[in-house]
């Protein structure tokens, strides 16, 4: 079989090209790109890593050989980034912004937003879409762009009639070994895809799950999140999440999952409020805001240490702009996915 019967045949320049820059001896190539990764560690000059990658196909190997993951670096280079667990040791400080009038929410890196905004480095968008008996929010990579069958389609997450309880749903599963059920044919290859190599499907990957305040009583809303994709020994023995390949129903792991509560305030006599200690993180009270902390049986071993870490905080800062800090075992997808379920009105929970 022909490469034109393939498909496309590269441009025999482009070969040329590409061949002259594979020639580089590994050794050098590899000192080179450690060179750019050891000195661009923030945006907007870290995308010259990305360009080290996209150079040609040795390039990107060495490249990807060389970026460690957020876990290991607490830095978010690919798009595949996205959805690999954040640092363990301290949290990656994001903020979302709202756009009310299109009904957007794009989540950034970085403390604050820029007086300029442009050099403010996007991660993800969202676009929420009211339906009749349910709200959907949809994820993609591309603020401009929410098409399930787009190459930049993520996830969303989609909520019950009374926006009580939320399912988050990843449009590839977890894990490369997992097969889709879905009979969409496969996506195109995209550079920007966090993983081509599989169709478009439905994971359930978290269930999250808002109290519902039936006597009205005073207080910030009580959530509980099921992570099935992550097991709840990850925040006991340290190990990265795994997940299998069930589409349109739970992701299933070996043991039980991550319970994720958030942490209960204290009453303020002075300022006769709820309080939490954002760290200066936070600076509006909202009845948006909280922090997420594990909920383990004592049966699970898990130490008091580990339950009182926060590994997902969300506030208000300003009109339409919160703060979004995560860390191990989340990733920025599924906690963006988490806040944005906070977005939702839900009268019969406050």
């Amino acid at each position: 079989m022909t490469a034109h019967s393939r498909g496309c045949a590269p441009h025999p320049q482009e070969l040329q090209q590409q061949g002259r820059w594979a020639n580089l001896p590994p050794e050098l190539l590899l000192d080179v790109i450690q060179r750019v990764e050891a000195s661009e560690v923030e945006w907007p000059e870290r995308r010259h890593v990305l360009a080290c990658a996209a150079v040609c196909r040795s390039w990107r190997n060495i490249t990807k050989e060389v970026v460690r993951s957020p876990e290991q670096c607490g830095q978010i280079t690919f798009p595949f980034s996205l959805k690999q667990p954040g640092p363990r040791d301290h949290p990656i400080q994001c903020f979302i912004r709202r756009e009310r009038a299109t009904s957007t929410f794009c989540l950034y890196l970085g403390l604050t937003p820029s007086l300029q905004g442009q050099s403010d480095k996007l991660l993800l968008a969202a676009h929420k879409i009211r339906r009749a008996t349910s709200a959907n929010f949809v994820i993609s990579l591309n603020p401009d762009d929410f098409s399930r069958a787009s190459s930049t389609y993520i996830g969303k997450a989609r909520s019950n009639f009374l926006g009580t309880k939320f399912t988050v749903c990843d449009g590839e599963p977890p894990h490369d070994a997992a097969v889709s059920s879905s009979n969409r044919s496969n996506r195109r290859i995209h550079s920007r895809q966090v993983s081509p190599r599989v169709p478009a499907g439905n994971y359930n990957i978290a269930t999250i799950s808002y109290e519902l305040n039936i006597l009205r009583t005073r207080g910030p809303r009580r959530m509980r999140c099921t992570m099935h994709s992550i097991p709840v020994s990850s925040v006991r023995e340290g190990f990265s999440s795994t997940g299998l390949d069930e589409s349109n129903a739970p992701v299933r792991i070996n043991g039980e999952p991550l319970i994720l509560k958030n942490k209960a305030p204290r009453w303020h006599e002075q300022l006769q409020c709820w309080c939490l200690n954002f760290r200066g993180r936070v600076t509006v009270a909202s009845v948006k805001n909280f922090q997420l902390v594990a909920a383990a049986d004592p049966s699970r071993h898990v130490s008091p240490a580990e339950q009182e870490k926060v590994v997902l905080q969300f506030g208000k800062i300003g009109k339409d702009i919160f703060t979004m800090d995560y860390q191990y075992p989340l990733s920025a997808f599924q906690a963006f996915a988490i806040c944005l379920t906070s977005f939702d009105t839900k009268p019969a929970c406050e």
